[in-house]
């Protein structure tokens, strides 16, 4: 009961739909729209018997000589824990910076236009070597990018310098000697244990100044990065990271940095889980931009495998009652490594670690973690020793790893989507930015079974392979009746298979047939008078204001 006699009520919590999306950079002080995530903040309800607490006089503490704490650097605070003369001292605040950026997203629907501009913030801090990181998704697709340090009251213009989409951080640099005035670069640790205490820094939605938000590490495994649609490792805390956050670091307890926070999981059942890209990952991005200039990927195996821990299954395999592997199921023809492994191949070990019957590996002490970690550690051209049971024979090869290519991508990396226009016919690839565009966030429910099979299983079978389709018609007199045609896969014209859009176009513009004919996904086919097609394409341009019928990406 309070102290007025009426007892309090508890809010009843709402249900929400289950998330799991990049913490989004807040918009003109607003949640930005797209993969909008609440977090509720973590917060620890002070013990009533801490000494602040108490009424009355507090009681005389016995005098004493402590260790003297080390001096504090620029920007650092110690905060006094309940050991009496220890010091746990946070990071340096200056070197956590706000970033704004003005992003400009491409139309997927539309290519030949972009959409309309809007602005973000998300965080960011200084490291070695005049640099900034934060999230690639805080500087997607950006047209300006500038950053504040804490306590000033000027923005400065910053460059990018790379953006790492699988990995979702981004590098970026101020040409403006007076923005590295008295900032200290943050430090990197090594990765933390479970229960380490982990300190997020940064400027999430609710407020203009630096927030500190503090909590533990939960749980340490290979986790699906939203932005880029990769597996990777990271770290899950119970701190509160929230839109803005993103880009943010994490601190130990010494005041390093242990991770970058980036996305957070928003469930009915589940309170604050948020995720941090870990350093192993953040010194590959870094290392990878310092050895070739450029950022290069991760590299992946270019094959789907199967658990083999049914008994019957290794026996049926010829397996020895030792031996542990996983089942190659299929092998991408594109990937370098099928030109040694073969479907039904055990992969034993991966650069002589074994690989257990479940697909995990060795990590610390009493754990394990999926043995995608060990090809995730290497770098784009580097070799690895990979050891397979094939018909009873242990065969041993060297592979060189390379960055994985899907038939229907799950980014574009800041490229303008490519098209070709004939007849009002707008033929494109698909990507999953299209399928975002044309079916909204819920596109793996929306769009055509079609597509969404081709998204989940299907491998490219050529390098240059790509998914063109006619997104849309543009309606004149020239294509009536096809007038319904939407998002039909294109699989010949004039009886050509089509391997991408810019051949495609290439055999459209040199065709000296009388007729155009396309052959289409559900056995439909579209023909066209090749005269009259291409001297309509002049007319629809001219209506729909579209300044040219093929991207410039595609034009010879």
């Amino acid at each position: 009961m309070g102290s007025d006699g009426k007892r309090k009520k508890r809010g009843r919590k709402s249900k929400t739909q289950t998330t799991l999306d990049p913490t989004t950079p807040t918009l003109n002080d607003e949640v930005f729209s797209v993969n909008n995530v609440e977090i509720v903040n973590s917060t620890t309800p002070t013990s009533a018997n801490h000494p602040e607490n108490r009424r009355g006089r507090p009681k005389k503490r016995p005098k004493h000589s402590p260790e003297k704490p080390p001096p504090l650097t620029n920007g650092e605070i110690g905060v006094a824990t309940p050991v009496e003369g220890v010091a746990r001292v946070l990071p340096a605040m200056d070197a956590v910076v706000k970033v704004f950026c003005v992003h400009t997203e491409p139309n997927f629907s539309l290519p030949w236009q972009r959409k309309r501009q809007y602005s973000s913030s998300s965080s960011g801090f200084v490291i070695r070597g005049r640099r900034v990181l934060t999230n690639a998704h805080s500087v997607e697709h950006y047209t300006q990018v500038k950053l504040k340090k804490r306590g000033s009251d000027t923005k400065y213009l910053a460059t990018v310098l790379a953006i790492g989409t699988e990995c979702d951080i981004a590098l970026l640099t101020v040409n403006d000697d007076e923005f590295w005035e008295g900032v200290s670069p943050v430090e990197f640790g090594e990765l933390p244990a479970l229960q380490d205490a982990v300190t997020v820094v940064g400027y999430p939605i609710g407020g203009d100044t630096i927030s500190v938000t503090s909590g533990v590490v939960s749980r340490i495994e290979i986790l699906s990065y939203v932005h880029g649609s990769t597996e990777l490792l990271g770290l899950q805390i119970d701190a509160a990271i929230n839109s803005g956050n993103s880009g943010g670091p994490a601190f130990n307890d010494k005041g390093q940095c242990v991770g970058i926070a980036f996305q957070s999981l928003k469930h009915e059942d589940a309170e604050n889980i948020g995720y941090v890209i870990p350093t192993p990952v953040i010194k590959h991005f870094i290392q990878d931009y310092e050895k070739n200039g450029a950022y290069t990927g991760f590299p992946f195996l270019g094959i789907e495998w199967q658990k083999m821990e049914n008994p019957d299954l290794r026996m049926a395999m010829g397996m020895k009652p030792d031996q542990k592997g996983v089942r190659i199921r299929r092998v991408d023809p594109t990937a370098l490594e099928s030109e040694v492994l073969q479907p039904s191949d055990i992969i034993l070990s991966f650069d002589g670690v074994d690989i257990a019957n479940d697909g995990t590996v060795p990590f610390r002490h009493g754990e394990r973690i999926g043995f995608s970690y060990l090809i995730s550690q290497k770098y784009t051209g580097d070799n690895a020793a990979i050891k397979v049971f094939r018909n009873s024979k242990t065969l041993e090869f060297v592979i060189k790893l390379s960055t994985h290519r899907r038939l229907i991508p799950p980014h574009v990396k800041g490229k303008p989507p490519s098209y070709y226009i004939i007849a009002g016919f707008v033929f494109t690839t698909v990507s999953v930015p299209y399928l975002r565009s044309e079916y909204g966030k819920e596109y793996e429910f929306e769009a055509p079974v079609k597509l969404l099979d081709k998204l989940l299983h299907s491998m490219p079978q050529s390098p240059d392979e790509q998914l063109v389709v006619v997104s849309q018609v543009l309606v004149a007199d020239i294509n009536i009746g096809y007038e319904d045609i939407v998002n039909t896969q294109v699989l010949a014209f004039n009886g050509k298979p089509v391997k991408n859009l810019k051949s495609l176009a290439s055999m459209v513009e040199n065709c000296d047939d009388e007729f155009l004919k396309f052959d289409l996904e559900y056995d439909q086919i579209v023909v066209l008078r090749m005269k009259t097609a291409k001297e309509a394409t002049v007319d629809i341009l001219t209506t729909h204001c579209i300044p040219s019928a093929i991207s410039d990406d595609l034009k010879p």
